[in-house]
C-alpha cells in the first residue's frame, strides 16, 4: 500500500508542519484519501499575520510590472495545468471532471484579469475649486488581508480573493475551508516558485475557532473577506466591525428563477437544470426557488421531471457523469433532512431525493424536485446547499415577482421570459445583486461584480475591477507649487 502524502502550511515563505494533520477524502471513493494536509493552531496563524506585516512594505512599494508578471504568471500556469488540478478539485470536492476543469480555467482567467488591473490602476488627477492646487485621489493597499475560502468552489473563489489583493499590494494569509485543503495547496505552491517577496503569501490550513478567528482578532489583520454560511458570516462582520477593520462577505442564498408563461420551455428547464442540480446545488447562486406561472406550470413541471430522469449520478471522475456526489456525510443529512421537512409541511417530492450506492463508496443523492410548496414553507425560506429545488405557483408576474423577492436573501435572481416588459421590469425591480434573463441563476462571469443584497452580502463587491474597493483605500493629497 502506497504512503499518503503530507502537505505542510506556507509561512514566511517556508513550508512548515501544521500542530496536527487532517486526511482529504475524496467524497466519490471515501476509501481515497487524497493526502494529510497540515492543521495550524492559533500561535501558526500568528506567525503567519507577522509574516505578512512584515512583507507588506516591500510589496505595496512594487510597480505594476511586478505585480503583473507575479499573477500572469500564475495564470498560465493554471491554464497549462488545468486538466491535472481539475481532476484534483473533482476528486476532493466531488464537482464532475468537465466542471472541475472548467473551474480551474475560470481562476487562471481570473488571475489574468487582474495581472491586467495592476497595470490599469485606478487613481485620479483633478483641478482644484482653488485656483492653482491641483489635487491627486490616491489609491493604496490597505495592508494584511485575511481571506477565508469556502469549500464549493476549491480554486475560483480563493482566486477572486488572492489575485486582487495582491495586485493591489496587499499581503495576505489565506484559510482555505478544511474540507477541500488540496486546490489551496496547489494553488500556494505556484504563488511560492513567484517573485512574491517572503511573508507577502501564507497559506496557513486548520479550522476556523484557530485559524479563522486569529484572523478575525488580529489587529495587524486590516481587512477580511470572507465566504461561507451566514450565521459565521455575521459573527465575522460584528467581531470586525467592533475593532474597524474592513469586511466584506458573501453569505448564501435563496434564489428564485421565474418562469412566465410565455418562457421558452427548453429554455426554461435548461436553466432550472442546470441552476439548481449542477455542481450537485452546492452553490450559493442556485436557484434553488422555482417560481411557476399558472399557464406554463404544469407542462414546466412535467419537462423537469424528465430531463432529471435522464442525469447521471455518480462517481465524479466517471466519464458521463452528470451530477457527481455531495461534499460529505454531513450535508447529505441536511439535503435528506430539508427534503423531510418539506414532505411534512406540505410539498409532494415529484421526483427524486434518495441516496443511492454505486461502484465505490460515497455520497451520492438523486436530485429532488419538490411541487406543491408555499412561500412560506421552510423549504422556500431556508437555504439546503444541495440538489434539492422546490417549486412554487404564481398566477402572473407581478405575484411572481412578489413572491421573488420575498426572502431575506437577495444573490442571484433569474427569470425566463419572451417578454422584453417583463424581462426589463424584473432587472430593475428584483431584490437582488445579479439577476439573469433566460439564463441559469449559477452562471456569473470573471469580469464583473459579484454579490448580493440584503442578507447574501456585506461590503464592497467581490471580482471585476469593483474589488478595488474593497482591497485598497483612498487617499486624496492636495498641491500647490508655491
Amino acid at each position: 500500500m502506497s504512503q499518503i502524502p503530507e502537505f505542510k502550511n506556507h509561512i514566511a515563505g517556508e513550508w512548515v508542519a501544521g500542530a496536527d494533520q487532517r486526511p482529504n477524502i475524496n467524497p466519490s471513493d471515501t476509501d481515497d484519501v487524497i493526502g494529510l494536509y497540515a492543521q495550524a493552531d492559533a500561535a501558526q496563524a500568528e506567525a503567519a499575520i507577522a509574516a505578512a506585516q512584515a512583507a507588506f512594505p516591500a510589496w505595496a512599494a512594487s510597480t505594476p510590472q511586478q505585480r503583473f508578471d507575479v499573477l500572469d504568471a500564475v495564470g498560465s500556469e493554471l491554464l497549462a495545468r488545468r486538466e491535472e488540478i481539475g481532476r484534483l478539485l473533482s476528486r476532493e470536492e466531488g464537482k464532475t471532471l468537465a466542471e472541475g476543469v472548467g473551474e480551474t480555467h475560470r481562476a487562471a482567467m481570473i488571475f489574468k484579469f487582474f495581472a491586467a488591473e495592476a497595470l490599469r490602476g485606478g487613481g485620479e488627477t483633478l483641478a482644484s475649486v482653488r485656483p492653482g492646487v491641483s489635487v491627486d485621489v490616491l489609491r493604496q493597499p490597505v495592508g494584511v488581508v485575511g481571506l477565508i475560502a469556502p469549500w464549493n468552489f476549491p480554486i475560483a473563489i480563493p482566486a477572486w480573493k488572492i489575485a486582487p489583493a495582491l495586485a493591489h499590494g496587499n499581503t495576505v494569509v489565506f484559510k482555505p475551508a478544511e474540507l477541500v485543503p488540496g486546490c489551496a495547496w496547489t494553488l500556494a505552491e505556484i504563488l511560492s516558485r513567484t517573485a512574491l517577496p517572503k511573508g507577502a503569501f501564507n497559506l496557513v490550513m486548520g479550522a476556523g475557532s484557530q485559524v479563522g478567528q486569529a484572523l478575525v482578532d488580529s489587529p495587524r489583520v486590516r481587512a477580511l473577506s470572507f465566504t461561507g454560511s451566514v450565521a459565521t458570516g455575521r459573527r465575522l462582520i460584528a467581531a470586525a466591525a467592533a475593532r474597524q477593520a474592513k469586511v466584506q462577505a458573501e453569505m448564501g442564498g435563496k434564489n428564485p428563477l421565474v418562469v412566465l408563461d410565455d418562457a421558452d420551455l427548453g429554455v426554461a428547464v435548461n436553466a432550472a437544470v442546470q441552476s439548481a442540480f449542477f455542481s450537485t446545488g452546492q452553490r450559493c447562486t442556485a436557484s434553488s426557488r422555482i417560481i411557476v406561472t399558472d399557464g406554463i406550470h404544469d407542462r414546466f413541471v412535467e419537462a423537469v421531471v424528465a430531463k432529471m430522469k435522464t442525469l447521471k449520478v455518480d462517481h465524479a471522475l466517471k466519464a458521463g457523469t452528470d451530477i457527481g456526489p455531495v461534499v460529505d456525510q454531513r450535508q447529505l443529512d441536511q439535503n435528506l433532512r430539508y427534503i423531510d421537512i418539506a414532505r411534512r409541511e406540505g410539498g409532494t417530492l415529484a421526483f427524486g431525493g434518495e441516496v443511492v450506492e454505486r461502484e465505490t463508496r460515497g455520497f451520492f443523492q438523486v436530485p429532488a424536485l419538490i411541487t406543491g410548496t408555499t412561500n412560506a414553507m421552510t423549504i422556500s425560506r431556508e437555504e439546503v446547499f444541495g440538489p434539492v429545488a422546490n417549486v412554487v405557483r404564481a398566477g402572473d408576474y407581478d405575484e411572481a415577482l412578489a413572491l421573488a423577492n420575498d426572502t431575506e436573501f437577495g444573490l442571484s435572481a433569474g427569470i425566463c421570459t419572451q417578454s422584453l416588459k417583463h424581462a426589463a421590469h424584473f432587472k430593475l425591480h428584483a431584490q437582488a445583486g445579479m439577476v439573469m434573463v433566460n439564463l441559469p441563476t449559477a452562471g456569473v462571469d470573471y469580469h464583473v461584480p459579484f454579490g448580493g443584497t440584503k442578507g447574501s452580502s456585506y461590503g464592497p463587491r467581490e471580482q471585476g475591477s469593483h474589488a478595488r474597493e474593497f482591497y485598497t483605500t483612498v487617499k486624496t493629497a492636495y498641491t500647490f507649487p508655491g
